[in-house]
């Protein structure tokens, strides 16, 4: 090391200036000085000097392993592979081959970011599909899937383009150090492998392989089946819902529905409304607009807003470049949402417009076919699934509805095909409660004991309590069966009177059965096979009926404080009357909400009987009789004369008062 001073000694001895070193190693001379001065020695004891100082060097760099030549040549190998994979590798390559300094490596976690951000921009930032989202019928995917394919971008590029509209500077984050360590938990790279090699796993003892690793051929063969059925749904044509105009606005577009997407339903409508203020002519902008209304209408509980919505949406609609995917969208939701208002005949209009526009389009004319039967036109209804069923004679919708429209009309035997082709069909719209509850209803009329089948698998779909309890309007949880003795009910007082008082009741209905005018009307359900069944009603639905307390006063006046009675929104208060030769179906009454008292006043010795499941009873004059009628009953009177009864119905016992007020009337 001795001889790196000799040349510096020399120079100051020969009173030059100092050589100054330079940023890159090398020496001058000063610039200074007299003009004729030059360098004393000669310039082969330089060149000596110089090549005794390189020898010297490489010893010493040698001797005391200054430089690991091997590292550095196998990380320079190492590296090589990767050259020109990505902009991060090239960077590393880069930063080892110039010698430079390398960052110390740190423990670098995945950035966090919020959930629905994670969700937003899984594989793409559009938002077309996620709006078809809240158009039902058929129901679409809630991904993103952009309207070009060049939309597709990766998540981070979002970030890095964010824009401050506050005029402060966005911060990027610092790009290449946390991608590259990030990689080391996201991929398994030869860089990533090579620069932190894994020592080899000792090899494992032989052990023979599980059976159960063998391919079964059945689960292989539905898995294929629901790889098919993923390729064609990814085949199905998205919807379009931008014009050519709306295309240009569309990151403003996707920024406004972003904000509805997220729950920012407020943020969201006034973005809309900003768009629909600048665009007038975008049927994109204002058809968010009326989704943003919707979906605030929602969060507000609010009639005003939907009907905001609802025009919004036939505003959409009108604008002359709407996309035909966008026009359909938006009339039908106008339809949905007008029904929902109980605006029925509005939907009705909507719908037809829409089967005018689209007339291949079968959904659309089942629920056209569907709002006829909403305002109980069931003539219109017929044809229109008529003439669905001429040119989509295997229609599982339009079977089941058509079935649910002969039923109604009697034609119990010709409705069953119908039914069961549309529910063994199982296209959507078709699993509901009143088509098993229909058709098994229809079976048993026709002697067919397979109804319980169907019963059978309605409960199996959810649809109902049990094979024997299968009312549709229920409250989840409360206790089911048959028959009740007045202690289960805890309505004991209500018992005790009715029993105490069964002659002044009977005198009554009496009295009212005598009257010329005749006030008994008809049982009107379809419920008999035969015979004359005969209702006088006090109380429907927890109010009196107009005035005909006054033919009962009496009875009235006993039941006014049983407010369990006298205000059972589902419930009824009658007399009826029952002539022999009478049979009534199987059936079930609408809902488990409520208990179906019977107290007995005139009834004959033989002859009448009532059956609740598989047990049967029989009525005694002044005695109450207490069963659950939303599980199947049937009723025979082959008596002699008439049967009178006085039906009281309760709410169930385990109803709270909140339930009881709150509970829509039936």
């Amino acid at each position: 090391m001795a001889q790196r001073k000799n040349p510096k000694s020399h120079s100051r001895k020969e009173g030059r200036t100092t050589p100054v070193e330079s940023k890159n190693g090398k020496r001058t001379e000063g610039g200074g000085g007299d003009a004729g001065g030059g360098p004393k020695f000669s310039m082969f004891t330089w060149f000596v000097v110089l090549a005794l100082l390189g020898v010297w060097s490489s010893v010493a760099v040698v001797y005391f392993d200054i430089v690991d030549y091997d590292s550095v040549i196998g990380l320079k190998e190492a590296a090589r592979p990767n050259l020109g994979d990505s902009p991060e590798d090239r960077t590393v390559l880069k930063t080892k081959e110039t010698g430079e300094p390398e960052p110390e490596q740190q423990d670098v976690k995945p950035t966090e970011t919020p959930t629905e951000e994670t969700t937003s921009v899984s594989g793409s930032q559009d938002v077309e599909s996620e709006i078809q989202a809240a158009v039902p019928l058929p129901p679409l995917e809630d991904s993103f899937v952009p309207d070009e394919p060049g939309d597709s971008k990766h998540p981070s590029e979002d970030e890095t383009m964010a824009i401050d509209t506050t005029g402060v500077l966005v911060e990027e984050p610092p790009a290449e150090q946390s991608d590259v360590e990030s990689e080391k938990y996201l991929t398994s790279s030869k860089l990533t492998q090579e620069a932190e090699p894994e020592p080899e796993p000792e090899p494992e003892p032989q052990t023979e392989k599980p059976k159960e690793a063998e391919t079964d051929p059945e689960a292989e063969a539905a898995e294929k089946q629901s790889e098919e059925k993923l390729r064609e749904k990814a085949k199905k044509k998205k919807p379009k819902l931008l014009n050519k105009f709306d295309k240009t606005i569309k990151a403003e577009i996707d920024a406004a529905e972003k904000l509805r997407k997220k729950g920012k339903v407020d943020e969201a409508l006034k973005a809309f409304e900003a768009l629909v203020q600048l665009y007038p002519e975008s049927p994109r902008a204002r058809y968010g607009k009326a989704q943003a209304e919707d979906d605030l209408a929602e969060k507000m509980r609010s009639n005003d807003m939907l009907h905001r919505a609802i025009n919004s949406y036939r505003e959409a609609a009108e604008l002359p470049d709407a996309t035909a995917d966008l026009l359909r969208a938006a009339l039908k939701r106008r339809a949905e949402r007008q029904q929902f208002l109980g605006r029925m005949r509005g939907s009705l209009v909507t719908l037809e417009r829409l089967v005018q526009i689209f007339p291949e389009d079968i959904s659309l004319k089942n629920d056209l076919g569907v709002a006829h039967l909403l305002l109980g036109d069931n003539k219109s209804a017929k044809k229109v699934y008529e003439e669905v069923l001429a040119v989509a004679p295997s229609n599982g919708f339009a079977k089941v509805h058509y079935g649910f429209i002969l039923k109604s009309e009697n034609k119990i035997a010709e409705s069953i095909p119908y039914l069961k082709e549309g529910l063994e069909s199982g296209e959507p719209g078709t699993d509901d409660g009143r088509f098993y509850f229909h058709l098994g209803d229809a079976l048993q009329r026709v002697g067919d004991n397979s109804a319980y089948h169907w019963y059978e698998l309605g409960h199996k779909h959810g649809h109902f309590a049990s094979v024997w309890q299968r009312s549709l309007y229920n409250v989840d949880g409360l206790k089911a069966q048959p028959w009740w003795t007045p202690k289960d009910t805890g309505y004991t007082d209500l018992v005790k009177m009715l029993e105490r008082n069964w002659k002044t009741i009977r005198d009554e209905a009496l009295a009212v059965m005598d009257q010329s005018t005749g006030r008994f009307v008809p049982e009107e359900e379809n419920l008999r096979e035969k015979g004359e069944w005969g209702q006088y009603t006090l109380w429907q639905q927890g109010r009196k009926v107009g005035n005909s307390c006054q033919g009962a006063p009496k009875t009235c006046s006993l039941l006014e404080r049983f407010p369990e009675a006298t205000g059972c929104k589902r419930g009824q208060i009658k007399f009826s009357v029952m002539h022999p030769g009478t049979h009534v179906w199987p059936h079930t009454g609408p809902t488990n909400c409520r208990l179906r008292m019977h107290l007995g006043l005139v009834i004959p010795k033989q002859g009448c009987r009532i059956r609740c499941t598989d047990q049967t009873r029989e009525w005694e004059e002044g005695k109450v009789l207490i069963f659950d009628d939303s599980f199947e009953h049937e009723v025979w009177q082959e008596a002699d004369s008439f049967r009178l009864i006085f039906i009281v119905d309760v709410w169930h016992p385990e109803l709270t008062q909140y339930q009881r007020q709150t509970l829509s009337p039936i």
